[in-house]
């Protein structure tokens, strides 16, 4: 490798297959390399706020060590930087291209357009970035895809961070909660997990609708959120859809998520999106004529993110073919972006990722032939079941997936589930709790 570019590609490769897509491109995804000095053994990168740096000294730390060493076979002590630590360390070059690539967007409340749509969910965020742990705790948001609730949830963590750089606020999402908790069981860790949760100031989950259905992950969380609860910690949640709805959680859960504000956020009505489209040009610095945005704004109409992403796009049509911009161009814009957001294919392997860590037992285990145990037997039912129901495979081939069993055996299994749903509501939730979740990744 020629460069410390170089190798950083392959170090986010190494990381994008440990951690879940979302986590990857909220976290480190964003970071940039600055240099390798050999003298000192230290790595230097480049992270948009300070906040963004506490998440990753906190949960992801010990990632990007691991991802260095496999790289260079050599440890490195890595330093974050915030964009005004840097001084002479960044030529005036690359701040223009991180200027370019949005690399300094910042997900504030100065950044959130508030309309009709969310007034209620920002102003009461914006009520505990002011005064956490006295407002309302816990914070529950929920809403669907795109509309902002990771934003908000930034939002609060910067503000608290600008207010008060002593709070300690870690972000964590429902699903990586659950992977950390898994590793920390494995490799006996669990006092250091303890520590690493309930130490905090602030505690910001984005999609805990994940925890649902899996036990031991519902038992740390109900411990962890107490212990941050009676020390007068602030909690603020998110989820795809309220805390009555989320039929795998378990009733203790349920009963904390929803003793103080639930607020929910809906798409946003036309005005807000033409305000939307307005700001991320202001912020990208792109001229989008009036009857463009309206246009986008009318055929773009429950995704924040797809918004601001076809904003993005025009600006690189801008520079590529130095034009005004057009309503013919954001037509070819718009059709690039509604067909790239087509939601993947489910696979088998989203499928038993998903059981495996609902019943919390081993991908690999419930393909076997060989593993018997109750736990996995029914997680392998489970598994064959949603197979025939979200994917098109037959018969035959569900049984090629799960250790080459008869067809028989596939069929017997369907009919097994489809009876034990009718029979026990909680078997039915978990499995539409299950379906919901391998859909939403």
């Amino acid at each position: 490798m020629d460069s410390f570019d170089d190798a950083w590609e392959v170090i986010c490769g190494y990381c994008k297959t440990k951690i879940t897509d979302v986590a990857y491109n909220i976290w480190i995804s964003r970071i940039k390399p600055i240099s390798l000095d050999f003298d000192k053994n230290t790595a230097y990168l480049l992270v948009p706020n300070d906040f963004h740096r506490q998440t990753l000294t906190r949960c992801y730390m010990m990632l990007l060590n691991e991802a260095f060493e496999a790289v260079f076979d050599h440890k490195f002590e890595i330093e974050l930087k915030i964009p005004e630590e840097t001084g002479d360390m960044i030529s005036d070059s690359e701040k223009s291209a991180e200027n370019i690539n949005d690399s300094n967007y910042e997900y504030t409340f100065d950044t959130f357009i508030v309309g009709s749509s969310n007034k209620f969910a920002h102003a009461a965020c914006l009520a505990v970035a002011t005064n956490p742990s006295h407002a309302y705790n816990p914070l529950f948001l929920y809403g669907n895809s795109g509309l902002g609730k990771t934003h908000l949830l930034y939002a609060i963590g910067n503000e608290i961070k600008k207010n008060d750089p002593s709070k300690v606020i870690c972000y964590i999402k429902g699903d990586d909660f659950t992977n950390e908790l898994i590793e920390s069981l494995q490799l006996a860790k669990m006092s250091e997990f303890r520590h690493k949760y309930r130490q905090n100031d602030i505690l910001l989950v984005d999609d805990v609708q994940f925890i649902g259905g899996k036990d031991s992950t519902q038992e740390e969380f109900f411990h962890t959120f107490n212990a941050l609860y009676d020390a007068h910690k602030q909690i603020v949640l998110t989820s795809d859809r309220p805390p009555k709805e989320i039929k795998t959680l378990d009733d203790r859960l349920r009963s904390r998520f929803e003793q103080d504000l639930i607020a929910d956020i809906q798409p946003p009505d036309i005005e807000t999106r033409i305000a939307i489209i307005k700001r991320k040009a202001e912020l990208l610095d792109v001229d989008i004529p009036n009857e463009v945005c309206e246009y986008i704004a009318s055929k773009i109409k429950s995704n924040i993110r797809q918004l601001e992403g076809t904003v993005k796009k025009l600006k690189a049509k801008s520079l590529l073919n130095n034009k005004k911009l057009t309503i013919s161009t954001a037509q070819e814009v718009i059709s690039d972006i509604l067909n790239n957001d087509v939601p993947p294919e489910v696979t088998v392997e989203r499928i038993i990722a998903e059981v495996a860590r609902t019943y919390g037992v081993n991908p690999d285990e419930m393909r076997s032939q060989k593993n018997r145990s109750q736990n996995i037997s029914n997680a392998r039912h489970i598994a064959i079941y949603l197979t025939r129901e979200l994917t098109t495979l037959s018969m035959v081939a569900i049984g090629e997936e799960f250790g080459n069993r008869h067809y028989s055996t596939i069929i017997y299994t369907i009919q097994k589930v489809t009876k034990m749903m009718e029979k026990d509501s909680k078997v039915r939730e978990i499995i539409e709790d299950t379906i919901k979740n391998i859909r939403d990744r």
